[in-house]
């Protein structure tokens, strides 16, 4: 890809990204939710692997779930990873056979340099609320948390709390929670513990991680770069 083009595409989904923060909303869930989706991404090469696990609330018992393949156009740009993986994503959520009353998403939502990572795209994409539980800092710090299961601390950027560092398993590296869409911040904390039992990930995310992980080894070796 040409340098002016790719400036060109970067700054058009920046400004696309900004707009996009705008119409995500802040708001307490009106009711505890009964099904809860969890959604993950893996690719090889340019090929594209996303898989979707709807759960029963609170056994969280696995009720259905949905791989979508394809090939991935959207180039790898740092920042603009919701633009390579949200099309793959909502395909395996719309695939389920019921709509989700929370999704979580392996990801960033405001905790994103333009305050809207994929959790943000999802949920203003399909009008539901979503989470953000990422495994790594995008960007933001934090102060150290306690080592046992359910301490937190703030992630900030720019002197805003743009997340949480939340301690999921006693001693084990936390996940990086934030609002998607129509959640709180409270709200997002609170089902990332819910819905984890005996590993660092939420029960629908671990599902969805390994099964959209299965799913690209399996797929043909692809050595094609953007």
């Amino acid at each position: 890809m040409a340098d002016s083009l790719r400036a060109a595409l970067i700054n058009e989904y920046r400004q696309r990204q900004r707009e996009l923060a705008r119409s995500v909303v802040e708001r307490p869930l009106a009711t505890p939710p009964r099904l809860i989706a969890a959604v993950d991404v893996h690719l090889r090469g340019t090929q594209g692997v996303a898989a979707a696990v709807l759960c029963a609330y609170p056994t969280l018992e696995e009720l259905a779930h949905y791989v979508a393949l394809g090939q991935v156009p959207f180039p790898y740009i740092p920042g603009l990873l919701s633009y390579r993986e949200a099309p793959l994503c909502l395909e395996a959520i719309r695939g389920l056979p019921e709509s989700p009353d929370l999704i979580l998403v392996d990801g960033q939502g405001r905790a994103h340099p333009r305050r809207a990572g994929i959790a943000c795209h999802l949920g203003v994409e399909l009008g539901l609320p979503t989470i953000g539980v990422a495994k790594s800092i995008l960007v933001g710090r934090h102060e150290p948390l306690g080592d046992e299961r359910g301490s937190v601390a703030p992630l900030v950027a720019d002197d805003e709390v743009i997340g949480m560092a939340v301690r999921t398993r006693a001693g084990v590296t936390p996940v990086y929670v934030s609002v998607g869409h129509l959640v709180t911040l409270e709200d997002a904390v609170e089902w990332t513990l819910r819905t984890t039992t005996r590993y660092r990930l939420p029960e629908p995310s671990r599902r969805a991680h390994r099964l959209a992980q299965d799913a690209a080894r399996a797929l043909p070796s692809n050595d094609s770069r953007d």
